[in-house]
C-alpha cells in the first residue's frame, strides 16, 4: 500500500540558528528535490505583534495547525542547549507521532561519544554507577541507559533515527537527507 506524503513538517531548533532564512531556504529546496512539500511557519496573519502571551499562544496554535496540516514528520533531535533535545522540538515529535503521522528523526553530535544519551549526560551534570550497578546523574537521579543515543519516548517516536558525527553540529544536513530518503522510500512502500 502507498502511503500519500506530499507535505513534511520539520521541527528542531533551527529557528533559533543565527542565519534562519538561509537554514530555512536550504531545507525547503531539500524537500522539493525528493517531492515534498515543507510546511513553514506562517506568522504573517498574526494580530499580536509584541511579544508576551498572546502572542505565544497564536505561535503556538498555528504550529499545531500545521502539524496537524502535515503528512509526515522529519525532526531535528540535535542536543540543543543540554544534553537531549530542544523540547518545543520534543513535543511536535510527541504531538506528530500521536497524531498517527510517520516521524523520522537525526541528531548531529561533534563526537562519537556523544552519540548515547547517557554520556551526554554525564557530560553536563555528570554521571556514575551506584552501588546497584545503576547510572545515576549528579544529583543523584537514574539516567536512562538502553545505549540509545536519546530517551526511549523520543527515540521510539521516530521510524528511523540517524545518528551523524559531524563537525558541523548545526549546519550538517546529512541527517536530514537520510531522513527525506527514508521518506520517500516509506511513501513508496
Amino acid at each position: 500500500m502507498v502511503r500519500r506524503i506530499d507535505t513534511v513538517y520539520l521541527a528542531g531548533p533551527e529557528v533559533w540558528f543565527p542565519n534562519v532564512g538561509a537554514h530555512f531556504a536550504l531545507r525547503q529546496a531539500m524537500c522539493e528535490a525528493v517531492g515534498f512539500n515543507m510546511l513553514q511557519a506562517d506568522t504573517s496573519e498574526f494580530r499580536e505583534l509584541e511579544p508576551g502571551e498572546i502572542m505565544a499562544r497564536e505561535i503556538y496554535a498555528e504550529r499545531v495547525a500545521r502539524m496537524r496540516r502535515a503528512d509526515a514528520a522529519v525532526i531535528n533531535l540535535t542536543p540543543w542547549r543540554g544534553p537531549t533535545a530542544d523540547p518545543g522540538t520534543a513535543f511536535e515529535a510527541g504531538f506528530l507521532s500521536g497524531l498517527g503521522k510517520p516521524v523520522m528523526a537525526y541528531m548531529n553530535v561533534a563526537y562519537e561519544h556523544e552519540a548515547e544519551f547517557r554520556d551526554r549526560v554525564d557530560a553536563h551534570i555528570g554521571a556514575q554507577l551506584d552501588e546497584d550497578g545503576v547510572w545515576r546523574d549528579g544529583e543523584g537521579c537514574l539516567i536512562e541507559d538502553f545505549g540509545l543515543p536519546e530517551t526511549i519516548m523520543l527515540w521510539a517516536e521516530a521510524r528511523r533515527l540517524f545518528v551523524i558525527v559531524t563537525p558541523d553540529v548545526l549546519g550538517d544536513v546529512t541527517g536530514l537527507q537520510l531522513c527525506l530518503d527514508a521518506m520517500r522510500a516509506y511513501a513508496s512502500d
